[in-house]
């Protein structure tokens, strides 16, 4: 397909989508003497150790897959290049559905993705990536690091062989390009959408047709009405995809993904044959871009939504307040079902509602506090 013609500091939709599904470029590791203290005793290794990195999204994709890479260059880079990393974006080694499966049988050492695109194995996995109506990135980031989160997590991925540790964030998402007005709830009926994790099994539940795709499909499938909306992440990343120009409508909030936490899987056995220093940098560097990947789309996103409404003209519509009381009436009844299947999801969930309830009775007299001030 030819690319339209757009002002020269737009970065077309096409060239964006086909930069995220580039080949993977290895780079040359570099065999030096590290020296690290870590609290214990100081490491001496000149042993280097060649990795591989599987992404579900495209090596090239802005913030995503630029992010990965980033991780993956502060390894080699702290690690003097004892580790070096291979980085192949979404089905260059593997298919993008199947990172958690290359990661677990050492096919690859590590992954980079969102842990709802497991649901189908690991039901409990999609609690660690974002729930409907539940916690924004803050208070994701203090469950996990500080709140029990993470031994939870490691409960969890531990049969299948990985370990996960977050490694980004979208920050709060929109609630989707749709081609047709959303004024009750039931005007999701029929609707066929693009949405993963706990939010999909919510809106399948309201009578939509929900549709599992690619992101590198869903521009086309907007366009010919193979689907009849999509969500993705925020303004930033959804204006390069280039949805304004196939879809008429842009909701907001995201209810359904307040806050996606980004994963890097490690297989655990290639883990725990590094040196102990070794191990510390990469959950230093995965501490940095989930830091870092938080930071470019808060830094981005509400640029790119003037562009939308300014530039293209998109209609920017708030989802009305009685269909996101439904959704969230459908969401409880939706999280209640998945775990009154599945004990290990109820010991997650309940331990994830419980900090949700502590941290939203800080936040009441701290940020929402704050953000009330902008009213008087």
């Amino acid at each position: 397909m030819e690319p339209r013609k757009k002002p020269s500091k737009e970065i077309s939709r096409r060239k964006f989508v086909k930069t995220a599904a580039a080949a993977a470029v290895g780079t040359t590791a570099l065999a030096t003497g590290c020296k690290q203290d870590i609290g214990g005793p100081n490491i001496i290794s000149n042993k280097t150790f060649e990795w591989r990195m599987v992404l579900f999204w495209g090596k090239g994709s802005k913030v995503l897959g630029e992010g990965a890479q980033n991780l993956a260059t502060w390894i080699e880079t702290m690690s003097q290049g004892r580790l070096h990393i291979k980085v192949y974006g979404a089905n260059e080694r593997v298919p993008a559905g199947g990172v958690f499966e290359a990661v677990g049988q050492g096919d690859a050492e590590l992954g980079h993705c969102a842990s709802y695109y497991w649901a189908g194995d690991v039901k409990a996995a999609q609690f660690f990536a974002a729930v409907p109506f539940g916690m924004n990135a803050q208070q994701m980031n203090a469950w996990i690091y500080h709140g029990g989160g993470q031994a939870l997590w490691d409960e969890v991925y531990e049969p299948f062989g990985v370990m996960g540790m977050p490694a980004g964030n979208t920050g709060v998402q929109m609630g989707g390009w749709f081609n047709r007005e959303i004024n009750a709830v039931d005007d999701f009926k029929g609707l066929k959408m693009r949405m993963p994790g706990i939010g999909g099994a919510v809106l399948n539940r309201v009578g939509a047709e929900v549709v599992n795709k690619p992101p590198g499909e869903l521009y086309s499938s907007l366009e010919t009405g193979l689907i009849d909306a999509t969500e993705w992440v925020g303004p930033y990343h959804d204006y390069l995809m280039g949805f304004h120009e196939v879809a008429k409508y842009y909701y907001y909030p995201g209810w359904h993904e307040p806050g996606t936490v980004l994963e890097l899987i490690v297989n655990r056995k290639a883990f725990e044959a590094l040196p102990a220093d070794l191990q510390e940098i990469i959950r230093t560097a995965a501490f940095r871009a989930n830091l870092s990947v938080l930071s470019e789309f808060e830094a981005k996103n509400n640029d790119h939504l003037k562009i939308l409404v300014d530039q293209y003209k998109v209609d920017l519509r708030r989802f009305p307040d009685e269909v996101l009381k439904q959704l969230k009436i459908y969401s409880r009844e939706t999280i209640e079902n998945l775990c009154s299947g599945d004990p290990q999801s109820r010991k997650v969930y309940d331990a994830f509602s419980a900090f949700q309830k502590t941290v939203n009775a800080w936040g009441t007299v701290s940020e929402r506090a704050m953000h009330e001030l902008d009213g008087i």
